[in-house]
């Protein structure tokens, strides 16, 4: 799959750093770092503007190494690049840990997945078919 990126950021294009990899490293863009206290949320910029095809989403995730090491994450999780957004990837993310994190210019902040989607016919019902399970939810289909 080909897609069209402006790149303005300082860094090099996205890439996969191997080839079974699912997802793609996004880089803050920053004049200077930021500090990210104890609960405080921040969003970051990449400096990067896609052009998806439509059919498509961009989902941003969480870095597991950031979000164990130093409890930085993804705040909407996954958050979604649509097809038509031609915005700056900005990355919304938190720090769950008690102590402040210093985002650095050029630092792996988050990756992004890019992946199918269908949009639903919605068709309105009186009732749906029934299963084995029902309505359980939560929890509801036991331990193993």
């Amino acid at each position: 799959m080909k897609i069209n990126i402006i790149n303005q950021s300082k860094h090099s294009l996205p890439h996969y750093a191997t080839s079974a990899s699912a997802g793609v490293d996004l880089r803050a863009n920053l004049e200077e770092g930021i500090t990210v206290n104890s609960l405080e949320k921040v969003i970051v910029p990449t400096g990067l503007f896609i052009e998806l095809p439509i059919g498509y989403e961009a989902q941003v995730r969480p870095r597991s190494g950031l979000a164990f090491k130093h409890g930085i994450t993804v705040l909407n999780s996954p958050g979604t690049i649509d097809a038509d957004y031609r915005g700056e990837i900005k990355v919304i993310l938190v720090n769950l840990s008690k102590e402040p994190f210093v985002i650095e210019d050029g630092e792996r902040i988050a990756q992004m997945v890019i992946a199918a989607h269908e949009q639903a016919e919605w068709i309105e019902v009186e009732e749906l078919n029934e299963t084995e399970r029902g309505s359980g939810g939560f929890g509801s289909t036991g331990k193993k």
